[in-house]
């Protein structure tokens, strides 16, 4: 009878562990849904030294994204459109206030803003590749650590 209460006790507490591993377990956020993100086509800025590269507008000079620094933009990811004019890009950042200028300036020639919820995957895919004729998402949007 013993032998029994104790290999009930095992199996209760071997049970219980299991279960609490499956109730209490999680899955990681994909890291393509972590922080605030904005995809965008913007002109290319820039003069092409290198205290002025050339890259999207919005973007960050170089000297200006310093490892660790979680303010404003972290991170951006682009392609440049087939004309050479344009970049189609993703801007990633901490807090969605430090992507606001970007928002508000969709009103500016040549800048387009698409937004997560407000719209889709198809509609964004649709006015890049009006830009860049071989653009796919699967190989473009950006993960951030």
């Amino acid at each position: 009878m013993r032998r029994l209460r104790g290999l009930a006790c095992i199996f209760l507490v071997l049970g219980l562990t299991f279960l609490s591993e499956k109730l209490y377990a999680q899955r990681r956020v994909d890291a393509g849904n972590l922080y605030s993100r904005v995809l965008a086509v913007v002109p290319i800025v820039g003069k092409g030294t290198l205290d002025d590269p050339k890259r999207p507008m919005f973007a960050p000079l170089p000297s200006q994204m310093t490892p660790g620094n979680r303010n404003g933009i972290i991170a951006f990811h682009h392609e440049v459109s087939d004309d050479g004019q344009y970049a189609l890009v993703e801007f990633v950042a901490v807090q969605p206030s430090a992507l606001q200028s970007i928002v508000a300036s969709s009103n500016l020639p040549g800048v387009k803003v698409f937004q997560r919820g407000t719209n889709t995957q198809a509609q964004v895919e649709a006015e890049f590749q009006k830009l860049r004729k071989d653009f796919r998402f699967d190989r473009f949007l950006l993960r951030v650590p």
